[in-house]
């Protein structure tokens, strides 16, 4: 099964943008979608062969997740990890028949960190939903983490140690949940630096690859041996495809989204 994340930041903007050839060329068995930021009466991605499911944010324009799949899930579940949060539309869980596939747009912790203590009470919580699923069957987690995890996950790691993103409660957050056992499969396969998910849309940062890695895939460490990768694209559109993937849409027009 190939899954496949795009942070699409809009989906109906996306749309506009080749979503739906992006998504034909990497053919997916299933897509998790992030910072849809659409209400689903408002837009359908409407590609033959796949279901929809959606979990939007009760704010209209405001975050929101996706799941397009080709086979018929056996469960699906929104939220149920945070109250207050999950108003958000940050978690879409779709069960199938071996593991879940969770698609999560994590909280950004802003500029000035004013929401770092929502973040550090999420990354707890987040990590103990993963482990209820856990308990059920394994699990595939794709999206947008909003961290960089380790200095080789950004260009600049010094300038930006207490910015958010890259502060110590935040990596403490991703730290906790590979102490877990869950499975950063992109560092399965490449354990070099400069691969990077983000650019700010500022001094022409994607061009000169001036990035962060902030959208992962992460699986139980029980499907470890099924993980595979395939190389990422080298256009604009910068997508990670594999078994197990994560990356976004438009990394370079991210501008209105950094503090959601």
């Amino acid at each position: 099964m190939r899954i496949v994340s795009w942070n699409v930041n809009g989906v109906r903007a996306a749309l506009g943008k080749g979503l739906r050839e992006s998504i034909a060329h990497a053919a997916p068995d299933v897509l998790c979608l992030q910072e849809t930021r659409a209400m689903p009466e408002q837009v359908a991605v409407g590609l033959e062969g796949y279901l929809e499911f959606w979990n939007p944010a009760q704010k209209p324009g405001y975050s929101g997740v996706a799941v397009l799949t080709r086979s018929d899930p056996l469960d699906v579940r929104r939220g149920g990890v945070l109250p207050g949060l999950d108003d958000e539309g940050r978690t879409l869980a779709l069960e199938f028949p071996d593991f879940f596939v969770v698609s999560v747009y994590t909280p950004n912790a802003q500029r000035g960190l004013l929401r770092l203590e929502d973040r550090m009470r999420w990354d707890a919580a987040f990590l103990a939903y993963l482990q209820r699923l856990e308990r059920e069957k394994p699990v595939v987690v794709c999206g947008d983490f909003n961290v960089a995890h380790r200095e080789i996950d950004l260009a600049n790691p010094r300038q930006n140690v207490n910015n958010a993103g890259f502060t110590p409660q935040e990596r403490a957050g991703f730290d906790a949940l590979i102490t877990a056992g869950f499975v950063d499969t992109f560092r399965e396969f490449e354990p070099g630096g400069g691969h990077y998910t983000w650019w700010t849309w500022r001094v022409d940062a994607r061009a000169r690859n001036i990035g962060w890695r902030i959208d992962y895939a992460l699986i139980s460490a029980s499907l470890r041996r099924g993980c595979g990768p395939r190389p990422s694209s080298t256009t604009s559109t910068a997508p990670t495809i594999a078994r197990s993937a994560s990356s976004r849409l438009s990394p370079g027009s991210r501008r209105q989204s950094e503090n959601q």
